[in-house]
């Protein structure tokens, strides 16, 4: 009696709420039924299409379509899973380009998953953190020594189109080479033209290989468009509960505000500033508080997001969707009319800053970096004086002079990061004053060669440099005369070039 018992199996039997689809229009369903679902919760419907519950009401439940809206008509039935929208996560993601549901889009063979996260996950709390110490090194002279960005960090980039927003954040990505830092680039509502320009740059840089790309490109169905930043942070979320440090660029998150503008005046809500629904400022808040640095007993991971944001004409007083300025730690503002200065990365440092501040630098770099914030703004200062024709002393000159050196040291060609050695080097000459009597090709040659000089003549000081992020008196004393052999060498080249003239 008891073995016919054991083999006795009851079916397995599935509950759910099934609906009907009352309307559908682009890629919104309205469904009259499911009374116990809750947002963010995945619905099916008749045709095996997915959904996710972005609104309800007594009457109906609101729906938007993930992919294959043409598929779904009315009548069709719809019925409520059981889970909240998640998506694939692992170690098999790095090198790859996926969607907004975790899936591959590279052409290259499946992702074999090591765990699913929720993407609407909630922030760490606050026992759950620790205070941001570490410095994440973007390779970028003006953010390194006067807007240094921590590893937890959330810094927005914001600046008109076209004025090398998505070069900042990719520069960072490539400097994190050989750093042990996975990098996650979300591409949001962009064109496909552009995007293979960046794909291109990683490939060559040799980045892809410890980056991922979340691609919802503006030819995606607007629930996937609405979905891409919050996948890109639940994939990073993976690796900072493993203890990994991450860095998260969102490219861009105005985009992601019109989408959400179109899905929200679809679902006829009441519009607010700028026809933009109030609870942008909750969603976009919401995926902010996701950046930070976990505390030791939760693995000491990191996770540092790069927003970039667009701003029109130059007008950063003007709104800015969901005002990220306020959820971030600082941001880097990229001025047009210095860039159509021909001031490359056009980084405007009067506008721009980091609020975690110096004190992530090591100690090399934040005494290297002392006063260039004060200086730059006053040489700027001194240049508008300069256009009124007014007659300037001595002193003026030689701070302009002084001034017009910084202006050349801190700019840097696209994609070409540089070590955080380098930097200290040629700021340490900066700080000494000795460049400022140099003729400008002199002055090139000094910030294109001298770096390669000292590694030839000196690689122990290089590598201690690079080991402690220390300038002792010994390192200072040596530099120094690296330095003066240096000059000389310029020196005697500049002559044998006046006498064979």
């Amino acid at each position: 009696m008891q073995s016919r018992l054991e083999n006795f199996k009851l079916p397995t039997l599935d509950i759910k709420e099934v609906g009907t689809v009352k309307e559908v229009k682009y890629g919104i369903v309205k469904v009259d039924g499911l009374p116990s679902c809750v947002y963010g919760q995945l619905v099916q419907f008749g045709t095996g299409t997915k959904g996710i519950v972005i609104g309800f009401n007594i009457k109906e439940v609101v729906v938007i379509a993930l992919s294959g809206e043409s598929k779904i008509s009315v009548g069709d039935s719809a019925s409520s899973l059981a889970e909240l929208v998640n998506i694939p996560v692992g170690e098999e993601f790095l090198g790859r380009i996926v969607n907004s549901l975790g899936e591959p889009i590279d052409g290259k063979k499946n992702i074999t998953a090591a765990s699913f996260f929720p993407v609407f996950n909630e922030a760490p709390g606050v026992i759950e953190r620790e205070p941001i110490s570490e410095a994440l090194r973007t390779g970028i002279k003006i953010l390194d020594l006067v807007i240094p960005i921590g590893k937890g960090q959330r810094e927005l980039i914001i600046g008109d189109r076209q004025t090398g927003k998505s070069t900042i954040a990719l520069d960072t990505i490539i400097n994190q080479k050989d750093k042990d830092v996975v990098c996650i680039y979300c591409w949001v509502g962009g064109p496909q033209v552009a995007l293979k320009k960046i794909l291109a740059t990683l490939e060559e840089k040799e980045a892809l290989a410890y980056t991922i790309v979340v691609v919802s490109s503006a030819d995606t169905s607007a629930a996937e468009q609405y979905l891409a930043p919050y996948a890109a942070a639940t994939l990073g979320e993976y690796f900072m509960s493993r203890g990994q440090d991450v860095l998260v660029a969102f490219d861009d998150l105005t985009k992601h505000a019109w989408i959400y503008r179109q899905i929200s005046l679809l679902l006829e809500r009441s519009p607010g500033r700028e026809a933009y629904p109030g609870d942008i400022f909750y969603l976009h808040s919401q995926l902010m508080e996701r950046a930070g640095q976990l505390h030791r007993n939760k693995g000491h991971g990191s996770m540092t997001f790069l927003p970039i944001v667009e701003t029109l004409q130059g007008d950063i007083t003007g709104y800015v969707q969901s005002n990220l300025i306020s959820m971030t730690d600082g941001q880097i503002y990229i001025s047009g009319g210095l860039f159509r200065e021909g001031f490359k990365p056009a980084v405007d440092l009067g506008l721009s800053v980091s609020r975690i501040g110096s004190r992530v630098q090591c100690p090399a770099l934040r005494e290297v970096s002392e006063g260039l914030r004060a200086e730059y703004i006053s040489y700027r200062e001194m240049l508008r004086l300069t256009k009124l024709r007014t007659r300037l002393s001595t002193e003026a000159v030689e701070k302009m002079r002084r001034g017009e050196v910084l202006w050349e040291i801190l700019m840097q060609p696209n994609n070409q990061p540089l070590s955080l050695e380098e930097e200290i080097i040629i700021f340490y000459a900066f700080k000494r004053r000795i460049l400022e009597v140099l003729p400008p090709p002199a002055l090139k040659k000094f910030i294109d060669d001298f770096y390669g000089y000292l590694c030839k003549k000196d690689a122990p000081l290089i590598k201690n440099l690079k080991e402690t992020g220390e300038l002792n008196a010994d390192a200072k004393a040596q530099l120094n005369k690296i330095l003066v052999e240096f000059f000389r060498g310029i020196k005697a080249e500049e002559d044998k070039t006046h006498k064979e003239v």
